[in-house]
């Protein structure tokens, strides 16, 4: 049995906790509140910044794992870098692995080419600037001797119990109650969607494989298809006729008038306007491939929002 310590239970932490658990591991699920039904997973409350909480915490861990996000989009820049310095230091202080769950901001726009992880970083804006120099912080420490860091990289998630996310309750939510499912950008192009339990599993790999580490992985997708037909696989699943509104760039800055939240997500348009293809080559060659078909995916997280709802369908 190994000791793995999490930080973060949300829409990825919590899945690779129950994964570990059911794997027979020993986990310590670690959020801001200690609080989560988890079974068979200690669950505790810190402040991932503080050092020498983080330290107490991976006390004899084997693998340290950081699921965590700032608390507020719109301050996401000042909050987040905080939180991966916190959980590095409980990593190395431990002796530990830290296997780390990163986005695709670095990359910047992908004129119509795969993303593959030899692409350099050409981050358009304060948060994908911001990430892609919390990759290189990693990166150092472990050529610096600190810590052995392994860096997964995953797209927009879905999956049971994500809702917040592009391919989330805008979308699922809606498919099941037959409203019309909100997105953005242009729903022809092909874009990768990254299946939250397929994340998840895919860490645990990074987290146990010799030679996984000083590198950045991505983490395995599904072929990706058009946002419009992954949306009509999921209406269709949900048993109601397709209906979606996509919101280009004057429509979210309109929409930011009486939802200031929603002009935070302008700089990631580019994500929606063009092709977005993830290539997962170097993972699949290391591990296989652990993507979970895209019809088997979506039919589960269509049985969660359902199961889920309080409403009946209309």
């Amino acid at each position: 049995m190994s000791h793995h310590v999490v930080f973060g239970t949300g829409q990825v932490g919590r899945t690779l906790v129950e994964l570990l658990v059911r794997a027979g591991e020993q986990v310590i699920a670690v959020n801001r509140t200690g609080r989560g039904d988890l079974p068979g997973a200690r669950v505790v409350a810190a402040d991932a910044t503080d050092p020498v909480a983080t330290t107490e915490l991976c006390r004899n861990a084997d693998i340290v794992y950081f699921c965590l996000n700032a608390s507020r989009y719109d301050r996401w820049a000042e909050e987040f870098p905080p939180l991966q310095r916190g959980v590095l230091a409980g990593a190395a202080a431990a002796g530990a692995r830290l296997v780390v769950l990163d986005n695709l901001y670095a990359y910047g726009p992908s004129h119509g080419r795969p993303l593959v992880e030899t692409a350099a970083d050409n981050p358009t804006s304060a948060k994908a600037a911001t990430r892609a120099a919390m990759t290189r912080e990693l990166l150092g420490a472990q050529r610096a001797g600190r810590v052995e860091v392994a860096i997964g990289r995953a797209s927009d998630y879905f999956g049971p119990g994500t809702t917040q996310s592009a391919l989330g309750e805008a979308i699922f939510g809606s498919a099941v109650r037959g409203a019309t499912a909100q997105l953005m950008g242009d729903p022809d192009q092909p874009h990768s969607y990254s299946h939250t339990p397929d994340v998840a599993a895919a860490l645990i790999a990074l987290g146990g494989a010799a030679g996984a580490t000083g590198q950045v992985w991505h983490l395995p997708v599904a072929p990706a298809l058009t946002t419009r037909s992954v949306v009509e696989q999921v209406y269709d699943l949900a048993g109601h006729r397709p209906r979606l509104l996509a919101a280009g760039r004057t429509a979210l800055r309109v929409l930011g008038l009486v939802r200031p939240e929603l002009r935070e997500y302008l700089h990631t348009l580019y994500q929606f306007s063009e092709p977005w293809v993830v290539d997962d080559t170097k993972f699949r060659r290391a591990f296989g491939n652990l993507a979970t078909p895209m019809a088997d995916a979506l039919a589960h997280t269509v049985a969660w929002y359902r199961d889920r709802a309080t409403v009946p369908v209309p």
